[in-house]
């Protein structure tokens, strides 16, 4: 199975991807064959800071799990659940 074909299955979730000039935490938004698109989050404000479309064939590593990944979902979640309210 190819990388890109993996990744089509985590669209819209957060992970931390490193490629050949730079590595984010952020939100993937589209896994395509010739580039992904993905929303790089500030991780001290935890907001957007912009959006990367990245060359699939220069991916190096993404890491979907882990402390880092679950302190971003937690932080995002607990915004949204103050946005609806407000």
């Amino acid at each position: 199975m190819r990388l890109i074909e993996k990744l089509k299955e985590f669209e819209q979730q957060y992970m931390f991807i490193r490629w050949a000039t730079g590595g984010e935490y952020g939100k993937l938004v589209y896994a395509g064959d010739d580039f992904v698109e993905f929303d790089v989050i500030n991780i001290d404000s935890m907001e957007y800071s912009e959006t990367v479309f990245i060359h699939s064939p220069l991916i190096l590593e993404i890491a979907i799990g882990g402390a880092d990944i679950s302190r971003i979902v937690a932080e995002m979640s607990s915004k949204v659940s103050i946005d609806e309210r407000g």
